[in-house]
């Protein structure tokens, strides 16, 4: 029974990996402070995360004409989708795409990117680069700095 539970905690750590605004950024740290292991947490979440991006690059058409529908053509720019154009106009795609996971969520890095004109290829590449460094920076960083935090407590 304990292994059926172990195994939906990394089924929800793919699945909150793959969680727009969820994403990297918070599943690992709460996965490893819950006591999972560190290197699966962070292979579980970058491929959770990675798959959603994939699949919007691969569907960013339907989604784009799905968005008009639902929204309309001339809806005012959210706080994030002002920070990603920004940072397209500073950065450009590899910036958008290194910057984006933390900042403004892969996801939303990744339909400005594909807005903007960036290549469904390009696009991959990139993220696929970003959510490698970010993932592997977050794992690091929430296992050695719990690991201080216990040390200093204990």
């Amino acid at each position: 029974m304990n292994i059926l539970l172990e195994i939906w905690e990394y089924i929800l750590v793919f699945l909150l990996g793959a969680t727009p605004w969820v994403e990297i950024a918070a599943v690992i740290p709460l996965s490893i402070i819950a006591g999972l292991n560190p290197i699966l947490v962070g292979l579980i979440a970058f491929l959770g995360n990675l798959s959603t991006v994939y699949l919007l690059i691969i569907f960013f058409e339907k989604f784009r004409e799905w968005r008009k529908r639902k929204k309309g053509e001339d809806q005012p720019k959210s706080k994030r989708q002002a920070r990603a154009v920004g940072i397209w106009n500073k950065y450009g795609l590899p910036g958008l795409s290194l910057l984006g996971p933390l900042l403004i969520g892969s996801h939303v890095a990744v339909f400005i990117g594909l807005l903007f004109g960036a290549k469904k290829q390009t696009t991959l590449f990139w993220m696929t680069i970003s959510l490698v460094l970010w993932t592997l920076v977050i794992t690091i960083l929430s296992y050695y700095g719990i690991d201080f935090l216990v040390q200093l407590r204990g």
